[in-house]
């Protein structure tokens, strides 16, 4: 069992990524507190992983929202009275805007959940980490954020802040015990793209974005990114920090 007892928090945990990952973390051993904005969607992670066997409490909460955020840390502290692994996950899609076309609306709304809402986790989750003798964040970051062609300027922003407050993370904590990785994943079979209008998407940049799609080797199933995140957060990677691992079928090496 190779997370056997650890406390870990997975936000975005209602679908994709975050479920999968949600289940395997359970079925090595670990505690795990799911945290999601859709109720609904969040009750059926909790209900799938309890019916296999593992041990999980759902947490409502948007992590753009700091009292919220905090308080899915809180929760798990609460219930659990330590904190060994953080996963922020939690992410979502802009229209594929160019800094001409993007409002300010989606701007705060796609830096808010995919940046701020990490680092008002990473902020509460590492007193906690410290005080359980270290742990393990892993952020999860896209090719996006190696580059500029796979998205609008909002979510590459977020995703490039995202691979940086991974390396400035684990650099100053790497000697008090706590490791920060960053998973860059590349074209994943989730629902993301449920998080926007796509009727809105920026036609230009939909087109201009194109040329890097069209060098996708292939997509990703959630359950390939989740086996990478198990292993981040175990001992296994007690070796490994401050690393952005590239999770893309060879999408970058083009």
């Amino acid at each position: 069992m190779r997370l056997q007892g650890k406390v870990a928090v997975i936000t975005g945990a209602g679908s994709g990524m975050g479920r999968s990952m949600a289940g395997r973390f359970a079925a090595e051993g670990a505690l795990v507190v799911a945290a999601d904005w859709h109720q609904a969607q969040l009750d059926e992670t909790v209900a799938e992983v309890a019916a296999a066997g593992g041990t999980i409490t759902g947490v409502r909460g948007d992590v753009s929202d700091r009292t919220e955020a905090e308080a899915i840390v809180a929760e798990a502290l609460r219930r659990h009275g330590r904190l060994d692994v953080l996963v922020n996950n939690a992410g979502v899609m802009d229209l594929d805007q160019g800094a001409a076309e993007m409002d300010d609306a989606m701007w705060d709304r796609v830096i808010g959940i995919n940046l701020t809402g990490p680092m008002y986790l990473t902020r509460v989750a590492v007193p906690a980490m410290l005080a359980a003798g270290g742990g393990a964040i892993v952020n999860v970051a896209s090719v996006a954020g190696m580059g500029g062609g796979a998205a609008g300027l909002a979510y590459t922003v977020s995703k490039h802040g995202l691979v940086g407050m991974t390396r400035q993370t684990a650099w100053r904590y790497g000697t008090e015990g706590i490791r920060c990785n960053a998973i860059a994943a590349g074209a994943v079979e989730t629902n993301i793209m449920a998080s926007v209008d796509a009727t809105r998407m920026d036609p230009a940049g939909v087109a201009r974005s194109q040329a890097y799609y069209a060098a996708i080797p292939r997509t990703l199933q959630p359950l390939e990114i989740a086996d990478l995140a198990l292993f981040l957060a175990s001992d296994e990677a007690s070796g490994v920090n401050g690393a952005i691992i590239p999770a893309d079928g060879g999408w970058l090496a083009a």
